[in-house]
This record gives C-alpha cells, sequence and structure tokens, in this order.
C-alpha cells in the first residue's frame, strides 16, 4: 500500500528547520511529504534567528529542497494534510490563486493543516483563520488578527483541525499533535 501524502507548502526563502523537521517526521510517521511550491524546481530556503543583541531576524542561507509539483498541478484531494512552512516565502506565495485554491479545500474539508511562523501568511489571505485560534511569529500576529484570527502565544495551538507553532523552536510541541491528525484523518 502507497503512504499517503502531505502537502508540505515552500517557496524561496521558506525556513530551512520549519520545513525540514516537520518534512522527515512525515516520512517517519510513514507519510509521503509531496513539496508543493509555484513551480515543479530548486527552492533556496534560509536560517532565521534572532540574534542575542539584536532587535530584527537575521537571515542565512539553508539547504535548498526541490518542490515536486507546482501549485496549479495539485489537486488537493488527493492529499490527506497540509504544512505550511514559515520564513518569507508565504508573504509572496500567498497571492497564488491556486494556493488560496489549494488553502480553502482543506479548511473547507476539515483536514488537518499544520502553519509554522510566517505559514499563517497564507490561511490569513486565502479568508480562513476567521474565527480560529493559532499560534504564529509575535511580527505576524497582526497578519492573523486583522483577518478575523486570534493569536496564542504559545508552543502549540490545537483549534479543531489546524495546529500551529510560533517558530521551530515549537516544532517539538506542534508537529506530533498534527501527525496524530494525519494518522486518524488516514485510518
Amino acid at each position: 500500500m502507497a503512504a499517503k501524502q502531505v502537502l508540505v507548502i515552500v517557496g524561496d526563502a521558506s525556513e530551512t528547520i520549519d520545513t525540514m523537521y516537520p518534512y522527515y517526521r512525515l516520512i517517519e510517521a510513514g507519510f509521503q511529504p509531496v513539496v508543493a511550491a509555484p513551480e515543479k524546481r530548486r527552492y533556496q530556503m534560509v536560517l532565521h534567528e534572532i540574534k542575542p543583541g539584536w532587535t530584527i531576524t537575521k537571515e542565512w542561507e539553508g539547504y535548498s529542497i526541490e518542490a515536486d509539483i507546482a501549485f496549479k498541478d495539485v489537486n488537493p484531494s488527493d492529499y490527506v494534510g497540509i504544512f505550511f512552512s514559515g520564513g518569507r516565502a508565504p508573504e509572496y506565495i500567498r497571492y497564488d490563486e491556486d494556493l488560496v485554491r489549494i488553502t480553502k479545500y482543506f479548511f473547507a474539508e476539515n483536514k488537518p493543516i499544520a502553519s509554522v511562523c510566517h505559514g499563517v501568511e497564507i490561511p490569513a489571505y486565502a479568508d480562513c483563520v476567521r474565527g480560529r485560534k493559532m499560534a504564529t511569529v509575535p511580527k505576524c500576529q497582526f497578519d492573523l488578527e486583522i483577518c478575523g484570527g486570534t493569536f496564542v502565544n504559545e508552543p502549540c495551538v490545537i483549534d479543531g483541525n489546524l495546529v500551529s507553532g510560533r517558530t521551530y523552536h515549537d516544532s517539538g510541541h506542534f508537529v506530533a499533535p498534527w501527525i496524530e491528525l494525519l494518522l486518524q484523518a488516514a485510518g
């Protein structure tokens, strides 16, 4: 039997640890992560950290990742769940009409969804956070709240089918509950 597929949403400047920790945890749990992006090509990820003494995020080049599929080619019904990675990519890719279509599908179908850091910008833009509680990095609190969501400053926030964390530092808190939802959905 083939592994159940889960979408991992990325673009250039997706955060490396935000992306890779859930990617490998999906494989460990018996799922097939499918990297989706604006185009089917290699994407450059980054590392983000607020260094001691800094008040803003410093960015370094991280690993790269190959997209398995372009947003336009995604049939969301082929996937058991979706993950919105963080980094700067969501700020740019959220305007992609096919990504909006995909995002709306997962929320409408109540499938397992996870988001970390700036990943919130995608469901917020797609008008899917209204009335939902989510964790995100504090600098994205405005994006969440202006779109009708409620910011919760915790390492793991579970609101029905939606699991979220603030940054990759929270991965050990929010990824396992999301995978549990995926396991339940996969039957």
